[in-house]
């Protein structure tokens, strides 16, 4: 007998551990089930980072006690219960899941808990469809890099923008140069003209 309850404590004290790691925990109904198809199951599910319980209500139900966090489980705690236990890859951890019951059509999925709140069916299904992980990572290094190279141009640009702002103010100068040099002629001719004017003798 104290066997047996030491069994059912490290149980418990197991399934606090792995829901303390993770963010979303579905539960299925996995009545019909082979040894051999829960353990397909788990190796499906292994790559996402998920782990499978199968363990009895009552035990879970301890393992969520005082946890706000879990605590909406319990209202999913009954039958025969499996629990994928995720830690944060979604998608692709309810994408394998249900390549799985495409496959065997024996399972049944009740819903889940995320972040204390109650997930039905149709919640779960939207949380599929989202991008996996390794998609988002993707698209967010893909975006990163589109940012770099766009300022990689920007600055490659810089240099010839400056060589051509400088070459602009270069031609105005000498523009204005040479409009103020050929004014100082004129106004040097305009002088001379009026100093020999100055200089004829006057009529007789």
């Amino acid at each position: 007998m104290g066997r047996t309850l030491e069994n059912k404590k490290e149980i418990v004290a197991d399934l606090k551990e792995t829901l303390s790691e993770s963010t979303l925990a579905l539960v299925i109904d996995y009545q019909g089930l082979t040894v051999s198809e829960i353990t397909d199951l788990r190796r499906r599910l292994r790559p996402s980072g998920t782990v499978c319980k199968v363990t009895k209500n009552t035990l879970m139900g301890i393992a969520i006690e005082g946890d706000e966090k879990w605590q909406p489980l319990s209202e999913l705690l009954n039958g025969s219960s499996a629990f994928l236990l995720v830690k944060d890859d979604f998608s692709s951890a309810i994408k394998a899941y249900q390549e799985f019951q495409k496959v065997t059509k024996k399972t049944e999925l009740r819903g889940g808990v995320l972040e204390g709140r109650l997930l039905k069916e149709p919640d779960v299904k939207v949380l599929g469809d989202l991008p996996s992980k390794e998609q988002l990572i993707a698209q967010i290094a893909g975006a990163i890099n589109a940012l770099a190279t766009k300022i990689a141009v920007g600055i490659n640009e810089v240099p010839g923008s400056l060589a051509r702002a400088l070459k602009a103010v270069a031609d105005q100068e000498q523009s204005g140069g040479s409009t103020e040099t050929a004014a100082v002629q004129d106004s040097s001719a305009e002088t001379a003209t009026e100093d020999d004017s100055s200089t004829e003798p006057a009529a007789e």
